[in-house]
């Protein structure tokens, strides 16, 4: 709360006018964070119907998005675990809601791309939020590249590894193309 109040120019007795506690303003960082998230996702999503395009205005919506808000990241990263009672769940709710469309366009995605992969759907989710929730120890957005340009290459790069993993792990597309039949198989043969 002092490094806020400090930050702000403001004082601590004048921060606690406003928030009750640190838990009450992380817990307002965090449920604001991922509704807006969540909401501006569902927005960019209308109309769009190819999953692959799906996958790619996802993680657009989703760095452009903590381009903008890095400290944000920052605490939503760090304090995920950090409340507990109503403050969690809500929180853990939305977080839920956002997931689960995450989920649905990867779904949607193997489904189109790469029906009968045996890929476990969460680890490619999880993934794929690992590698988007890391952007603020590395991104920046004033002297590197431009939000779209690193959103195109971690799609590309996303995708690229999906459909890799899909053919290493359908046995009927593998044997098509000479590929191992099972990632654990292509893991072991890589150098």
């Amino acid at each position: 709360m002092r490094t806020v109040a400090k930050a702000t120019g403001g004082s601590l007795a004048g921060l606690y006018h406003y928030f009750d506690s640190k838990e009450k303003m992380l817990f307002l960082i965090q449920f604001r964070t991922f509704s807006a998230l969540h909401q501006n996702l569902l927005e960019k999503l209308h109309g769009v119907e190819d999953p692959e395009e799906q996958l790619r205005v996802m993680i657009r919506a989703h760095l452009s998005y903590f381009a903008a808000n890095m400290d944000a990241l920052k605490v939503c990263s760090h304090e995920l675990d950090t409340l507990g009672g109503q403050a969690y769940e809500q929180t853990r709710d939305i977080r839920k809601e956002y997931y689960a469309l995450t989920r649905s366009i990867i779904e949607r995605l193997l489904d189109d791309h790469a029906p009968g992969a045996s890929l476990n759907r969460h680890v490619l989710t999880m993934s794929l939020f690992g590698t988007l929730n890391w952007l603020y120890r590395w991104y920046d957005p004033a002297g590197g590249p431009s939000v779209v340009s690193v959103a195109n290459q971690i799609a590309s790069q996303f995708l690229h590894g999906i459909y890799h993993l899909a053919d290493t792990t359908n046995p009927a597309t593998a044997s098509l193309r000479g590929l191992p039949r099972d990632a654990d198989n292509a893991a072991a043969q890589t150098p």
